[in-house]
Formats: C-alpha cells, sequence, structure tokens
C-alpha cells in the first residue's frame, strides 16, 4: 500500500514518478530497482528506460516538479515587504506546497541518509535556509532563529511525524500552520527593528 493518496497527474512518466514514490517509501531508496518499478506500472523495464535511466533520474525529476512551487513561493517572498504579514502568508502558502508534495516530502524524511548522498538533498538544505531567512529578520537573535526554523520543522512534522496520528490530515496541517505561525509571530515581535 502506498502513501500517494491518489495519481497527481495522468501521463506515462509522471505515472512513474508516482509509482516508484510509492515504492521508495514503502521499501526504501536502495531496496527499489527499476524492475520492481516497471512490474508495478505493468510495463517492461525498456518502456521505462525510455523515460529514466536511473532511479535517481525519476527521483530527481519528481525533485523538480514539486519543488516549483516552493521556487515560485521564494521568488514571491523575496519581492515582499518584510512584515509580519508576509511571513504569515509564507507560511501559508508553504503549508499548502507541503500537502500538495506531501508523498515526496515524506519519502525524504523516511529515506534522509539517502536523500543527503543524491543531488536533490543539497538542493532541499538550501530551500529550507532560503525560506528561514524569508521568515526571520536578518539581524535576528539566535533564539529568534531559532525560533523561525522551529516553525518549519513543526509544518514539516505537519506532514511526517503527524502521517500516521489518528485526526484528520487537515486538522493537523492547521494545527501545525498554527504553532509555526506563533513561532515566526515572537520571533518578529522581539526583533526591535520589526514591525507588527
Amino acid at each position: 500500500m502506498g502513501s500517494t493518496p491518489q495519481p497527481r497527474r495522468g501521463n506515462t512518466r509522471q505515472r512513474i514518478q508516482d509509482v516508484a514514490l510509492d515504492l521508495f517509501a514503502e521499501q526504501g531508496y536502495e531496496k527499489t530497482s527499476l524492475r520492481e518499478i516497471a512490474e508495478r506500472l505493468g510495463v517492461t523495464k525498456a518502456a521505462l528506460y525510455y523515460h529514466f535511466k536511473t532511479k535517481e533520474d525519476i527521483l530527481s525529476s519528481t525533485f523538480d516538479d514539486m519543488n516549483r512551487p516552493i521556487e515560485e513561493l521564494l521568488e514571491w517572498g523575496r519581492q515582499q515587504p518584510r512584515t509580519l504579514e508576509t511571513k504569515k502568508e509564507i507560511l501559508v502558502r508553504y503549508s499548502e506546497v507541503l500537502e500538495t508534495a506531501a508523498p515526496l516530502f515524506v519519502f525524504v524524511q523516511e529515506n534522509q541518509a539517502t536523500v543527503r548522498e543524491l543531488k536533490i538533498g543539497h538542493t532541499i538544505k538550501h530551500r529550507v535556509i532560503a525560506l528561514v531567512d524569508l521568515i526571520k529578520e536578518p539581524d535576528a537573535a539566535l533564539t529568534d532563529q531559532v525560533r523561525c526554523f522551529t516553525a518549519l520543522m513543526a509544518m514539516h512534522a505537519g506532514v511526517f511525524a503527524l502521517k500516521d496520528a489518528e485526526g484528520d490530515p487537515g486538522e493537523k496541517r492547521r494545527a501545525a500552520l498554527e504553532v509555526a505561525v506563533e513561532l515566526v509571530t515572537r520571533a518578529h515581535e522581539q526583533d526591535p527593528g520589526g514591525a507588527a
């Protein structure tokens, strides 16, 4: 049973990404072969090879597709004034991205050692740093930097750590967002130059 609730899209390339992500989440990236992905799809390995040469190609393309909204969020956030309202909106939009890309984020969480060795690991790290930079003040005190970083981790926990907990996924995501907003609000208000 996979972690992807339903296929994201309908074309063959995207079906391959969805099935591969399910298998990576079920049995781990290292233990999943291209043959198993092809079998799950009901195609030959040659048909799969036509679209992707390696597992890393599949994972990288999936990451690129799901990372696009984060790139757009970062670009938008860099153009906004550094107000509390902007920071809250960044968190709301990031929460929506996490919901859409939940299967990929769950995979990353459950395969951290593997992800660190792949090129996407480097990109993920820099995306988190870039997001923290948007929600913290440039000269924020260390405790406020920790609050902002923890705000993002709370949102990730809403997707990963709470995925098997009882309750509606939307409610868990909203609860994590509420905690994140509280942390960023506190950091913003603690900053002597921060305008509420």
